[in-house]
């Protein structure tokens, strides 16, 4: 496979800004739309479109689509995806949940999603630890650790929108166990694959879904 260098589709300073701002549009709009309930309905139906979005612009500021980096995309896609298929068909891995409508179209009782948004979160979150001058498995371990402070204000708002529900509305320790391992492994391969992992989008990203959750969280959680 011939080694792309530069993006899929080469984007100016201005272009990058324009993107970043869409980006940040998105999650404002989205807080104060899930917020309100006149408007509730809608902006719940558009969260699998904003996840696509937020996966495309970061993809977009990615500068090295060598075989590496795809194989990568693969595997988290997929490994995402499927491991979550094992946690609802057995309860025994996250603990005892089940999907909800919100985030689309199911394949064994999973969005398809959210193998996009395993992907997503591990590039991000491995991409903001990729500069830190530590052991590939310390960098893992921190990167990881922003995956589990993420999901803390994930869940209570995912409940609450109906993107899944625990049995007894109850979050498990195990969820963030769960989480923080596999997240782990995944880190693993994307720091010791060979290609660039900078990506200036990525810290913005993370912010923007950190402010965004919180935000939820005290004004339709708490």
């Amino acid at each position: 496979m011939k080694e792309i260098h530069g993006s899929p589709a080469s984007i100016t300073k201005t272009h990058k800004k324009e993107l970043l701002g869409l980006l940040a549009a998105t999650y404002i709009a989205g807080s104060i739309g899930l917020i309100l309930p006149l408007t509730l309905p809608l902006f719940k139906a558009l969260t699998p479109f904003n996840l696509i979005l937020s996966a495309a612009i970061l993809l977009a500021f990615h500068t090295q689509w060598n075989r590496a980096f795809i194989t990568f995309c693969i595997i988290s896609f997929f490994t995402g995806f499927f491991v979550e298929v094992a946690g609802v068909a057995s309860g025994y891995i996250f603990g005892q949940y089940e999907y909800g409508p919100t985030l689309g179209f199911k394949i064994l009782n999973v969005p398809l999603i959210i193998g996009l948004n395993w992907l997503m979160l591990t590039y991000s979150t491995g991409s903001i630890c990729s500069r830190l001058a530590v052991h590939p498995v310390l960098k893992a371990v921190f990167a990881a650790s922003l995956m589990v402070i993420l999901d803390l204000f994930i869940e209570p708002v995912a409940i609450e929108l109906d993107f899944w529900s625990w049995h007894n509305n109850i979050i498990p320790l195990q969820n963030y166990v769960a989480w923080f391992i596999i997240s782990f492994l995944l880190h693993l391969l994307f720091f010791l694959l060979p290609f660039r992992k900078e990506n200036p989008a990525a810290k913005y990203l993370y912010l923007l879904q950190l402010v965004f959750f919180i935000i939820l969280c005290l004004f339709t959680v708490y």
